[in-house]
């Protein structure tokens, strides 16, 4: 039985080019599953393409921000949004990368009530701002963040991070998108 990826019928493609094919093979292996963030975005290419390349820039690519701050921030996000699939698969990541289970769960439910140092939660406090009001980012805030050594690049790539996640919540809850069920089990 195959679970639904979305509620909405959305055909996959019958011209996955062998490079996609050759990316969703190295999701499996390293993952163990084929995110269904991946799968929903399998039914236009340009689509999929354009996803994943923003994601694996923002989340992978070069940056003063660790992998885990950059997850810790997907987190923040998607709880503000309230965006379920977000919230499993990268809580999940927040587990994994951190070592710590708890640190997981909390930042899933509410990351103030996390044991952060204080550039992280100047960090998140930051994200979570951008997220509900980013028109009231003041120079006061982006100082703030200077001021617990973030670079000017170190805090566009924040804003960036949530500003990716603000987007992909809203696809992902408003198309009833599924956490692949691997999620919620790692790294417990």
């Amino acid at each position: 039985m195959t679970q639904q990826v979305t509620r909405l019928d959305l055909p996959a493609t019958n011209d996955i080019q062998e490079r996609t094919q050759r990316y969703l093979e190295i999701c499996e292996e390293k993952l163990g599953m084929v995110p269904n963030v991946l799968r929903a975005y399998l039914f236009d290419m340009a689509k999929f393409d354009a996803f994943v390349g923003m994601y694996n820039d923002l989340m992978l690519g070069e940056s003063g921000l660790s992998k885990l701050e950059r997850e810790m921030i997907a987190v923040v996000v998607s709880s503000i949004n309230r965006c379920w699939y977000c919230q499993v698969a990268h809580g999940a990541a927040v587990r994994e990368l951190s070592g710590d289970p708890a640190l997981g769960e909390a930042m899933v439910m509410n990351y103030r009530a996390a044991p952060l140092n204080a550039r992280t939660r100047a960090m998140l406090d930051f994200a979570a701002l951008v997220t509900e009001a980013s028109a009231k980012v003041s120079d006061a805030d982006r100082e703030a963040l200077r001021a617990h050594e973030f670079s000017d690049r170190d805090i566009f790539d924040i804003i960036a991070v949530v500003g990716f996640f603000s987007m992909t919540n809203r696809v992902a809850s408003a198309t009833g998108m599924e956490p692949n069920p691997e999620y919620h089990a790692q790294a417990r």
